[in-house]
């Protein structure tokens, strides 16, 4: 008995421990880069649902912490600055992003691989929507 309520407590403390991760942190270079484009919507330490080959036999999907930062230029989806969906003018892939009531889903593929990344911003859906759309339309290949 003793020894499963240790195991419990340390379960416990570990899945505390890995929600309280803190995201947001960017290196002083992202951080002149996204100030010089201008942010127009920041989160940090959101849950997103990654879903990897949606719609396909072997689809599946889990649940990541991460943040987003939403410039004129940019699309950052990452963990304290290591990217994990980066959208900028010069993007070659194919990204869409639609909305779901408060979720939105940021769809990324190239290739034959695609992967789906949603989330629920802390405010305006509609106005994250429009300024991911946005910066989108100025990527090459849409």
């Amino acid at each position: 008995m003793m020894r499963s309520t240790w195991f419990l407590a340390w379960i416990g403390l570990a899945l505390l421990a890995t929600s309280c991760q803190k995201t947001g942190k960017l290196s002083p270079d992202l951080t002149a880069r996204f100030e010089k484009e201008g942010v127009l919507r920041r989160a940090d330490d959101l849950t997103f649902r990654r879903t990897i080959a949606a719609g396909s036999r072997d689809s599946g999907w889990e649940a990541k912490r991460a943040s987003i930062v939403v410039t004129s230029e940019s699309v950052f989806l990452h963990r304290n600055g290591k990217p994990l969906v980066e959208i900028t003018p010069r993007s070659s892939g194919f990204y869409q992003v639609s909305r779901d009531h408060d979720r939105l889903s940021l769809r990324a593929s190239g290739g034959k691989s695609a992967v789906s990344w949603s989330f629920r911003p802390p405010d305006d859906a509609d106005g994250w929507t429009v300024d991911i759309r946005a910066v989108i339309k100025k990527a090459k290949a849409r």
